[in-house]
């Protein structure tokens, strides 16, 4: 099974909380959980992003980078690891998400692909005066559809004559060319999104479920197996996942009743808000699942709570779902998580056999996810 990192992007990573790490972003921090990742074997390292936050006391994403700049600088000082930027398609014109990707491919020696998202977060694009309107909703995956067709056209022929009802090319260029074939993600779990996966993309990421039920997720990894029934296409599933480890599963469970104690409620409540905007029927169920209150602490997404050995005995089960390739992950702690993934985890998977472990280390007591934002 493949495993890659959701780098933080954005302050905080991915859990609203007051109890949880306090960051600001950087390039030496992503830098720093990038190489330790390729260290390990980790096959890939993906970047969100991100326009406007959420706020609340933690002012959670109210500060981000941005994905493709911080990319580029990632593939100039990584070797094996694969990476992945991921295009607002709904501001960045496809011919220029074409040379741009073209352009890390070159600085990453090949080791370059892209997540495609539509945006469903209004005030993102609405502060910029590039909102749409929310006719945008139910049509979004119509103009991915379409944006993506431009993006083939030039990875694939270098030129472009792509006629539809939102882009017209007129003989658009690119050279030179990606020389490794461009790989594309998507997120979509609505019919929709499901349908756009099967058509066009290479993989399809889902949320899991809850906590510590690591094959919750198998009803969206079944619907895209019958959507690419009817498109005769391959696409996989991928897995977003929190980790939080210990050495004990009372150690783990204890760091996880500490941060949804500290849950920012009120960064929470503006999730749910724009989760609630988006009411056309290409609504995808990861928004939905993000915006429940349920658990919001960590914006839904299923989270794996144990030891070492529990944690690994999970992410095997994950492995055992038809049609899943592999998992996203995120942690509490990013540096000490793919760490802790990379020492004690990894080398306990089945599903990881076969993955050279390198020398053990410790992890520095200066790490940069322990400094207060």
């Amino acid at each position: 099974m493949k495993v890659g990192v959701f780098i933080p992007i954005g302050n905080n990573g991915w859990l609203l909380s007051e109890n949880a790490p306090q960051y600001q972003p950087s390039f030496a921090l992503n830098k720093q959980i990038t190489l330790s990742a390729e260290r390990y074997g980790m096959d890939f390292a993906l970047s969100m992003i991100k326009l406007r936050g959420f706020g609340g006391k933690t002012e959670f994403w109210d500060h981000n980078l941005e994905s493709f700049t911080l990319m580029a600088g990632l593939a100039a000082v990584t070797s094996k690891i694969k990476l992945f930027a991921t295009a607002a398609s709904l501001v960045m014109p496809p011919a220029i998400v074409a040379r741009m990707a073209s352009t890390i491919d070159s600085i990453s020696n090949g080791r370059f692909g892209l997540n495609l998202v539509t945006g469903w977060q209004r005030p993102e694009y609405a502060q910029m005066g590039m909102w749409p309107g929310d006719q945008f909703f139910g049509t979004r995956y119509q103009y991915l559809s379409e944006y993506i067709q431009v993006l083939r056209d030039l990875w694939g022929t270098g030129q472009s004559d792509f006629k539809g009802e939102h882009f017209k090319m007129d003989d658009c260029r690119l050279s030179p060319r990606p020389q490794a074939d461009m790989k594309v993600i998507c997120a979509g779990q609505s019919d929709a999104g499901m349908a756009f996966s099967a058509q066009y993309a290479d993989y399809n990421f889902c949320f899991g479920k809850g906590v510590n039920t690591p094959t919750a997720f198998k009803p969206a990894a079944d619907k895209l197996i019958e959507a690419t029934a009817k498109t005769g296409r391959t696409v996989t599933t991928y897995v977003l996942m929190m980790v939080i480890a210990a050495e004990t599963d009372e150690a783990a469970r204890a760091k996880w009743e500490h941060y949804k104690a500290g849950a920012d409620q009120e960064a929470i409540r503006w999730l749910g808000e724009q989760g609630a905007a988006d009411t056309k029927s290409g609504a995808d169920t990861n928004v939905r699942q993000m915006a429940d209150p349920t658990s919001a602490v960590n914006i839904n997404m299923g989270t794996l709570v144990g030891s070492f050995a529990s944690v690994a005995r999970m992410l095997d089960e994950v492995a055992t779902v038809p049609g899943t390739e592999g998992v996203l992950l995120t942690f509490d702690d990013f540096v000490q998580g793919v760490h802790d993934f990379g020492e004690h985890i990894q080398p306990l998977m089945a599903s990881r056999a076969g993955v050279e472990s390198p020398v053990p280390t410790r992890v520095p007591s200066h790490a940069p996810l322990q400094e207060a934002a």
